[in-house]
């Protein structure tokens, strides 16, 4: 059994764009054309690669062809580069990256990477605990994970660690913990979550033997409109000290506590032998050693 490489390619195509007919549009062809290439990827293999919702969505078969192409046309990228032949082609390098850090460190030493390289990058946000689940899928080459244990097929390097604290406007803890922060005043105080898989808040509020559940909770799903919220006083949240530096050196914020919320971060990579990705994964490295704690 082989994997028809230009097959491989197409299904990677749908699967970026999301639909047969947006696939056909970015390849110049007509959806049915595309269609009777999965058509015939899935007789060669002989195994169903794509489920045909939308978006489509690939089996697991699926995945590991995705991942074939990915991998396929970044040793292609590497090669014609070495050869000084590339033509003019751009990388896209898809990474998958936490909220916190895109908001805060990540960015810059991809910038720097972009400025000295023909590459463009595709980046796949979702809480740190779920982004090495994307690498599984074959859906990014890289990610920062809280996920020390390689994912198969990957390499892994520590970043430093995402400290958390928890903070309030002055105001709201004057309000709220008028007497001081305990379980019955945390019960009652609203919180600010991101999202419904955010835990954070809910780790720290169980060191206090507050019950699961309460107290009320704001969700605000962007890593930047989070921290604003909590500066507008809607709630508490722990907050990275990128974003809660100056509030609490000014006193526009106050600690609840002095018992921090330390997330490791990883930096997990494909297992392949490629300058584009190293150099990538070196200045990722490079910057949250500098930037995270130790």
């Amino acid at each position: 059994m082989s994997i028809p490489l230009d097959l491989a390619r197409t299904l990677a195509a749908v699967v970026e764009a999301g639909t047969l007919d947006a696939a056909a549009r970015r390849m110049h062809i007509t959806p049915s054309a595309v269609s009777q290439r999965i058509r015939a990827l899935e007789d060669q293999l002989g195994r169903v690669v794509l489920v045909r919702s939308k978006p489509v969505r690939t089996t697991e078969a699926g995945d590991a062809v995705v991942r074939l192409a990915r991998q396929l046309s970044l040793l292609e990228y590497d090669a014609l580069a070495a050869m000084g032949a590339d033509g003019g082609a751009v990388a896209s390098v898809p990474l998958a990256v936490n909220a916190d850090s895109l908001a805060t460190w990540f960015l810059p030493p991809l910038a720097r990477v972009a400025a000295r390289r023909a590459v463009v990058f595709d980046l796949h946000r979702d809480d740190q605990d779920f982004t090495a689940g994307l690498l599984e899928s074959g859906t990014v080459m890289a990610a920062v994970t809280s996920r020390e244990a390689p994912v198969a097929g990957c390499r892994v390097r520590r970043l430093g660690v995402l400290r958390y604290e928890a903070v309030a406007t002055a105001a709201f803890a004057t309000r709220w913990f008028p007497k001081g922060v305990d379980v019955d005043t945390l019960n009652a105080a609203p919180v600010v979550d991101f999202d419904r898989r955010d835990d954070l808040q809910t780790r720290w509020l169980a060191r206090r033997g507050v019950a699961e559940g309460a107290p009320p909770r704001h969700r605000v799903p962007a890593s930047q409109d989070f921290a604003t919220a909590i500066e507008l006083g809607l709630g508490w949240g722990l907050l990275p000290g990128f974003q809660s530096r100056d509030g609490l050196a000014t006193g526009a914020l106050v600690r609840l506590g002095d018992d921090p919320v330390d997330v490791p971060l990883f930096w997990q990579q494909w297992n392949l032998t490629s300058p584009l990705l190293d150099d990538i994964a070196d200045e990722i490295v490079g910057e949250g050693r500098r930037v995270l704690a130790g």
